[in-house]
């Protein structure tokens, strides 16, 4: 049964990750201090520290929870689809849906690789992305609709095109085209990679 202090203490936690999502979406990473954020969380600097060890952590705690949110959705979308091309397309369609989102370009997007690093960044994007890919992937392989290529080389090569273009997207002038050309651009490689239920072609190499 949850003591008051555990409440006490999840209620503060929730208060410090509300805080961060509503700074870190709307400011940069550095322009954001720790300061700021117990300020108007309505807490203490150590608040922030036992729960996050500071300003770092809580960024990262927020990142984690968008992505967690991403996973879902994504699931979500292609949970009802049967078929593999299809769930594919449906998988990509939302997940540039999500990158258009304020909080998800902003946070994860553009300041996570500022504020996390680079590798950071990538290993937990991959953590929490990575596996819808694969599962996509080896879905097909078992299936037959798909070339035998080891599963986590064609993973990995989704993957990072997925990401280069979200990237790509949250920089582009014009946003909203640049995420109707990158979805067609995906459609043409999954249907150059899934066949459409007959058996792959194979080349000669």
């Amino acid at each position: 049964m949850e003591t008051l202090r555990e409440r006490y203490a999840e209620n503060t936690r929730r208060t410090l990750l509300d805080t961060g999502l509503c700074l870190f979406t709307e400011r940069d990473y550095a322009d954001v201090s720790a300061e700021e954020l117990v300020r108007t969380a309505g807490l203490t600097r150590g608040a922030l520290y036992h729960h996050f060890n500071g300003k770092p952590g809580l960024f990262e705690a927020v990142f984690e929870e968008l992505e967690r949110q991403a996973t879902r959705d994504i699931r979500a979308a292609i949970a009802p689809v049967a078929d593999l091309r299809e769930r594919a397309y449906r998988a990509v369609d939302a997940f540039l849906d999500i990158c258009a989102g304020h909080a998800y370009r902003h946070i994860v997007l553009q300041q996570g690789p500022i504020a996390l690093g680079w590798q950071r960044w990538r290993e937990l994007d991959q953590l929490h992305l990575g596996g819808i890919v694969l599962d996509i992937v080896d879905a097909a392989l078992d299936a037959g609709r798909m070339r035998p290529h080891p599963a986590a080389l064609v993973a990995r090569a989704f993957y990072g095109a997925l990401t280069e273009l979200s990237i790509t997207i949250t920089e582009a002038d014009e946003p909203e085209k640049a995420r109707a050309q990158a979805a067609e651009l995906v459609r043409d490689l999954i249907a150059g990679v899934v066949s459409d239920g007959g058996p792959p072609s194979v080349r000669n190499y």
